[in-house]
């Protein structure tokens, strides 16, 4: 299973396009899988012909599990047994990162059996490999207990010890029929892993291991499955909620002028193939005030904060169901016009899985605008890596009180207004500094300039 992007940790196999048995040539498509962001054909790293398929379609593994062997010598023989065999049981992707990093591994050719096996003087062979390696949860959990994972028995491909072997182990202790563990001192005497781990290896660690509490299902209620857009967002929410102190500041913005610029430039907009929305503007404003607070452009990472050198925006696109955030890359070296095709053009390939993995990986600050469904404000959560994200409430029309500029008097007016949320992590960002990026955000689009 290839790595798709540096937030992409599993895969699904939607389709394979070979059969065992087939020939396939280097670089030819050989099976299409699908992420919680992006659609793609997998190309064939070497020729030759397909003697095992170990991940079946509909099944979800993590980045650099096997998913099928390859015999570049033409093994027919080797062919034929893989069809006859069972498939492989697949360990569950809540294991973490899986054992080969290889997109599709390729296999010796011996003239039997089914699985292609490891040559007894070459340990670094895919065979030995799969057996002495496990998965980083697996290898953490015999560490805390001092088992040694060459003595448990594995049940996984070619014997690879999964997550509930090790469980088993542990707690069928001496009686268990495997060779006795490594005696070490009990989990609870060894200090909290927390409080020992570097903090920048936190994502690593919680990756895949949220446990969402379950309850009793009542007579007419219906369940069903999250899917997988559903379930890493869950999961990447908690974990950015478990990681960040989230604070939220909060403001109102006049689109009055900003309004009446859309209607004036609308018909020469729509001459250059352009629709500048007023998330548009809101993008262009934040492209250019970000360069001025970077702390709100970073992240913590350890005990360092990291400034980003470009200004990549995020911009939350709803799927319904689901939600994705393609990236504007480099936002400060664009124009408004340009911003907003690059907007439109996102959210339309969003909707239809057409977009690279490259677009959205990369974001150093980003927006979400729940106003479009009328939402008067909201209070979104920090993505990881990022160290705030604004949401943009619903702009309407309200009586408020202004200042008649001839007179000096107080009136009542309406004008188009929105109230803005800007959600920051409170390790790096002071209220003070969110409080002036907002207050200069608002100032930008009130006086906002045609010459733009």
């Amino acid at each position: 299973m290839p790595q798709m992007g540096e937030s992409i940790a599993e895969g699904t196999v939607s389709k394979w396009l070979k059969k065992l048995g087939d020939t396939v040539a280097r670089d030819e498509p050989i099976l299409e899988i699908s992420t919680d962001k992006v659609d793609a054909e997998i190309p064939a790293p070497e020729g030759g012909t397909l003697v095992e398929i170990a991940v079946q379609e509909g099944e979800t593994v993590e980045v650099g599990t096997i998913v099928a062997y390859i015999d570049t010598e033409g093994g027919a023989a080797v062919a034929t047994a893989a069809a006859e065999a069972s498939p492989v049981e697949a360990e569950s992707s809540a294991d973490g990162p899986a054992v080969e990093a290889a997109p599709v591994a390729q296999a010796p050719a011996p003239p039997e059996p089914a699985v292609p096996p490891a040559q007894p003087d070459a340990p670094g062979s895919a065979e030995e490999r799969l057996r002495t390696r496990s998965t980083p949860v697996v290898r953490r959990i015999a560490e805390e207990h001092g088992i040694d994972i060459g003595s448990v028995p594995g049940s996984g491909h070619a014997g690879r010890v999964t997550k509930q072997d090790i469980l088993d182990f542990i707690s069928l202790g001496p009686a268990a029929p495997a060779p006795t563990p490594v005696v070490a001192e009990p989990a609870a005497a060894k200090p909290a892993v927390a409080a020992t781990a570097p903090v920048g290896d936190f994502w690593s660690m919680f990756y895949g291991e949220v446990q969402h509490p379950e309850f009793p299902v009542r007579e007419g209620d219906t369940v069903e499955t999250m899917d997988k857009i559903r379930r890493l967002t869950a999961e990447h929410m908690v974990l950015a909620k478990r990681l960040a102190p989230h604070v939220h500041s909060f403001i109102e913005v006049d689109f009055s002028r900003i309004d009446m610029i859309r209607k004036a430039n609308k018909a020469r907009w729509a001459e250059q193939g352009a629709r500048v929305s007023y998330t548009a503007f809101v993008a262009w404003a934040c492209s250019r005030l970000l360069r001025r607070f970077p702390q709100i452009n970073g992240t913590v990472s350890g005990n360092n904060l990291i400034y980003r050198n470009n200004v990549n925006l995020g911009m939350a696109v709803d799927l319904d169901p689901g939600l994705i955030v393609p990236v504007i890359h480099d936002a400060d070296h664009l124009g408004l016009v340009g911003i907003g095709k690059k907007i439109i053009d996102l959210a339309e390939r969003a909707r239809s899985r057409r977009l690279s993995p490259d677009e959205i990986q990369g974001g150093t600050f980003s927006i979400t605008n729940p106003g479009v469904l009328g939402t008067l404000v909201g209070m979104p959560i920090i993505p990881k890596g990022t160290s705030a994200i604004l949401g943009t409430g619903s702009i309407e029309k309200r009586a408020v009180v202004i200042e008649d500029s001839s007179t000096g008097t107080d009136m009542i007016a309406i004008r188009k207004r929105s109230y803005f949320s800007l959600a920051y992590d409170h390790r790096m960002v002071d209220g003070a500094d969110a409080a002036r990026f907002l207050a200069q955000l608002k100032q930008m689009l009130e006086d906002f300039s045609e010459d733009a």
